[in-house]
C-alpha cells in the first residue's frame, strides 16, 4: 500500500475510534433518541454514515475494474434516499450496516491496483471528512446525556 493509501487508512481509523467510543458510551435506547441533529438520532447518524460508505465501496469497486466514469452526485437526493432506506432498521442491523459498508470500502481501496484522484476523494469523503462533518453533533449529543 502506498504511503499516501496508508496515510488516509490511518486517518480514517483515528476517526473511526473516536466514533466508536462515542457510540460505547450509548444504550440502544439512547439510540433511537432524537437530537443528533434536529431531525436525526444517533441511529439515523449511522445509517447515513454506512450508505455514504457502500456508496464509495461500489465507486472504488468501479475503479478497480475500470468502469468508474464520473458522474454528477446530488448530495441531498441521495441524504434523502439513503434515510428513506434505513429508517425502519433496528439498531443493530444499522450498525451492521455501517461496519460492513466501511469494511468493503477498506477492502476496495486496498486491493485497487494504484490510488486515483476520484478513489482517493472518495475514501477521504466518506470516511475522514464526513466523520469531521457529524463527530462534533455527534459528541455533543452524547455529552448532553452524560450531564454535567
Amino acid at each position: 500500500m502506498t504511503d499516501r493509501r496508508m496515510d488516509l487508512v490511518r486517518e480514517e481509523d483515528g476517526k473511526w475510534a473516536e466514533l466508536h467510543a462515542l457510540l460505547g458510551r450509548l444504550s440502544m435506547d439512547d439510540l433511537l433518541r432524537p437530537g443528533v441533529t434536529p431531525e436525526w438520532t444517533v441511529k439515523d447518524l449511522l445509517g447515513h454514515l454506512a450508505c455514504w460508505w457502500a456508496e464509495a465501496g461500489s465507486e472504488l469497486e468501479r475503479i478497480r475494474f475500470g468502469t468508474w466514469e464520473p458522474r454528477k452526485v446530488d448530495v441531498d437526493a441521495l441524504n434523502a434516499m439513503f434515510y428513506e432506506a434505513m429508517k425502519d432498521l433496528d439498531p443493530k442491523t444499522v450498525v451492521a450496516e455501517l461496519h460492513a459498508s466501511r469494511n468493503k470500502a477498506l477492502e476496495e481501496l486496498g486491493t485497487l491496483p494504484e490510488l486515483t484522484p476520484p478513489a482517493e476523494e472518495w475514501f477521504f469523503e466518506s470516511g475522514p471528512s464526513h466523520y469531521d462533518q457529524h463527530l462534533p453533533q455527534f459528541r455533543a449529543f452524547v455529552d448532553s446525556l452524560s450531564g454535567p
